[in-house]
């Protein structure tokens, strides 16, 4: 965060019009390091937990459809938060601007944290200058539904895609989609499906997007036009599952390793300080300093039972997070 500050700086130092001489270029590189110092702390427990609802639950079963045969489902996320993931800390040696009025440093919620917030205030070319943290969802459990549908392709491969409809919580919008390809292994070793076990493997690609309402920073320029913060997140993901079945029900188990790439953006309404210096591109360019890759590794365990046509599943996936889920999924042939 300390060369974003730098970063900034220097873009100030050669870009400045006349018409900003008396704004101190100091004063404005330090207030957006105080706000881009938010982004990092309080969208990153959103983003992993994005993932983690992304990784869940793609194979319905290692056995593989017939050709052209169709399943389809409607499955129900439900992710539970942690509280270590609800707040962070701000302390007040290391903001640049901004100034805690009570105390040394306050404990402000991430965006899966509750709806309390902060105002911090500095001054800005001899005007005051108030910001409101952003707030949570508030919520202990996120629910997420989506569809997804499997299309038997022969020789041991299905086409999977998932589909989700864009969900709104609170001051936080997200949406999961993406498509995959498994194969079943154990169609090799006929050992293994002569005794109701089953193997395969799964590689696919999700995209998760999620935008929230962020800093509502109050200036002599009026607002700086940094209120919508989005993540757009691609995940690469490889998993093994392998499974046991009696007569109508099957217990299934799965190693799961992706691999995301995190990229985040400010936007929002254009602000008079736009007529200055280009704040959101400036501010847009320096969080790209700040882009992520990580990786996975998830277990999951499912449990399967067949009525006719039809299909009850549910799953808990877990590692740094706890995500389940619970499907109806009917088999057309």
């Amino acid at each position: 965060m300390r060369k974003l500050g730098g970063y900034i700086l220097a873009f100030f130092v050669t870009s400045v019009s006349a018409t900003a001489q008396n704004t101190t270029i100091t004063e404005i590189g330090n207030l957006i390091q105080d706000a881009l110092l938010f982004t990092d702390r309080y969208i990153t427990p959103a983003t992993d937990a994005a993932v983690y609802q992304a990784a869940s639950s793609w194979v319905n079963t290692p056995r593989n459809l017939e050709r052209w045969d169709v399943n389809v489902g409607l499955h129900f996320n439900a992710f539970f938060v942690p509280n270590r993931d609800q707040t962070f800390t701000l302390n007040q040696s290391e903001l640049k601007f901004f100034q805690i009025s009570e105390g040394s440093q306050v404990i402000t919620p991430t965006a899966l944290g509750n709806d309390q917030y902060v105002t911090l205030t500095g001054t800005l070319n001899d005007e005051p200058v108030s910001m409101r943290t952003p707030e949570g969802v508030d919520r202990e459990t996120i629910f997420y539904p989506y569809i997804q549908a499997t299309l038997g392709l022969g020789f041991g491969t299905d086409f999977v895609v998932k589909i989700a409809p864009r969900t709104i919580l609170k001051n936080v919008e997200y949406q999961v989609g993406g498509f995959g390809f498994k194969h079943t292994i154990s169609r090799y070793f006929k050992n293994f499906e002569a005794k109701k076990i089953f193997l395969s493997a799964f590689v696919g690609y999700s995209r998760e997007d999620i935008s929230v309402e962020f800093l509502d920073v109050q200036t002599g320029f009026g607002n700086l036009g940094l209120t919508a913060l989005n993540s757009d997140i691609n995940t690469y993901q490889f998993q093994i599952n392998g499974s046991k079945v009696w007569k109508k029900f099957e217990l299934i188990s799965a190693l799961i390793v992706n691999r995301s790439d995190f990229e985040y953006s400010v936007s929002g309404k254009r602000g008079s300080i736009e007529d200055v210096f280009p704040l959101q591109s400036t501010v847009n360019t320096a969080l790209e300093t700040i882009k992520k890759t990580k990786t996975n590794l998830i277990g999951e365990i499912s449990g399967r039972y067949q009525i006719k046509d039809f299909y009850v599943q549910s799953s808990i996936a877990f590692g740094k997070f706890v995500n389940s889920n619970i499907s109806i999924q009917y088999h057309f042939h």
